[in-house]
């Protein structure tokens, strides 16, 4: 199974090399690594268990499909020419930091992969050459991974670990909060040298995304567009908060909602065939390719889970590494490769958190000590986990999403941005173990 998923990995990232689309060897690896597990294990639970790793992935895929579609739908308004003009930046390496601020302080709110969404959507109005969007892009999702790492609520991972009181939401972003400016500011004073400072450029209208700008004619509905589908997105967090239920039911009811609203507005205002604002041609709209390769990604990884090769060499770190800085430095490093989400449950499985009698009763009580709750470990695996992610386009939610928008050759990120979010993930680990050094020896 590693094989074949090392193998289908190497074609993913000669996608333009070969000139075949990606998902079609996400498609394949997941079916040929579910098959495998199937044939040499005889599990008769395998079909049940391939149920529930569907299950697993539609929720992100269908929170995926309802996201896109609505900022596709504020975009065909117009609505993201109110946020762009209101946005000031003397010259190019100016906007860069400004886009990278933002990203990393909406990522702590809402997920990382819709942030990233609204900001790369953005940056088409005011880049017209696709390689320095490609550039602005990259730090958008290394900015947006970073920001979720440090709010309980800004990445799947660290709602894990808060709502199973692995970390506290105080500690966490008391703990957190600098090291993942870290990794944010060391990318961005390196991106920012392949930036030209000339001044902005005139907003880009040339994209044929953009189609009618109805900012023009009617402000009024571009704002109204704008402000239901920030608040659709939004209220995703807080639904999820109140019901306990999933966020792909909440980003469906934000769906709807708005579908009724354009419905109406097409109507009323005769807008068919001026800018096409109807959901259902916004879901045409958005790249399918890249939504069936987050599929079959999250698919191959749960195999991998299923047969226990995930929970196995978070064993053999802990075994041979004993370390917490190494164990979670290669987490991080993993994470880019396989999915944080199922790398961080196998370390909650097999890490329970210690209390003060597993404390006593250890033979090194040192090293117990670090997985109490807020301990040194949670917080280094919450940020490896997250910022870990960013070192290649296919490591995150965000990455994919910007790859899927912008056409971002894999490669062309091992090459121009894997060293910047390296750097930057090494820099928040060294002032991690500098919090730490100093506040133990106050």
């Amino acid at each position: 199974m590693l094989i074949v998923f090392v193998l289908g990995y190497l074609l993913i990232a000669s996608e333009h090399v070969l000139r075949i689309n990606k998902a079609t060897f996400a498609l394949i690896m997941c079916g040929v690594l579910w098959a495998i597990y199937a044939v040499f294990t005889h599990d008769p639970n395998v079909n049940h268990e391939l149920v529930i790793a569907l299950g697993d992935t539609c929720e992100i895929v269908v929170f995926l499909i309802g996201a896109m579609t609505i900022v596709e739908l504020i975009d065909r308004y117009g609505g993201f020419n109110i946020i762009v003009k209101r946005i000031h930046a003397q010259n190019k390496r100016k906007l860069m930091w400004i886009l990278a601020l933002v990203a990393f302080f909406m990522s702590s709110i809402i997920d990382n992969m819709t942030t990233t969404i609204i900001m790369v959507m953005m940056l088409r109005r005011m880049l017209a050459n696709y390689k320095e969007r490609w550039l602005f892009a990259c730090v958008i999702v290394i900015a947006a991974n970073s920001g979720g790492a440090w709010s309980p609520i800004g990445d799947i991972t660290t709602i894990m670990l808060w709502m199973k009181n692995y970390v506290s939401s105080v500690d966490l972003i008391v703990n957190l909060i600098v090291p993942c400016i870290v990794s944010v500011v060391i990318p961005c004073l390196i991106a920012t040298r392949a930036v030209s400072t000339e001044p902005m450029e005139e907003l880009n209208t040339q994209d044929a995304r953009v189609g009618y700008e109805v900012s023009k004619h009617h402000r009024g509905l571009s704002r109204l567009i704008l402000c239901c589908g920030v608040g659709g997105l939004l209220f995703v967090p807080a639904f999820k908060a109140c019901t306990g239920l999933p966020p792909y039911l909440g980003i469906l009811i934000s769906l709807g909602l708005l579908w009724l609203l354009t419905e109406l507005i097409v109507r009323h205002y005769q807008l068919d065939g001026k800018m096409e604002g109807r959901i259902s041609q916004s879901l045409r709209a958005i790249d399918m390719s890249t939504i069936l390769f987050f599929l079959g990604i999250l698919l191959a990884v749960s195999a991998l889970q299923q047969a226990g090769i995930l929970n196995v060499m978070a064993t053999w770190l802990n075994d041979n590494l004993h370390e917490p800085y190494t164990i979670n430095g290669i987490i991080g490093v993993l994470s880019s490769i396989v999915d944080n989400v199922p790398l961080v449950a196998a370390c909650m499985n097999m890490y329970p958190v210690a209390t003060d009698a597993m404390i006593a009763a250890s033979a090194d009580p040192a090293y117990t000590q670090i997985f109490v709750e807020d301990g040194l470990f949670w917080h280094l695996l919450t940020f490896c986990a997250g910022v870990g992610g960013s070192m290649l386009i296919i490591g995150s939610a965000a990455g994919v999403v910007a790859m899927g928008i912008e056409k971002i050759p894999f490669m062309w990120y091992v090459r121009k941005i894997t060293g910047l979010a390296f750097l930057g993930y090494v820099g928040g680990m060294l002032v991690i173990w500098l919090e730490t050094l100093i506040f133990n020896h106050m």
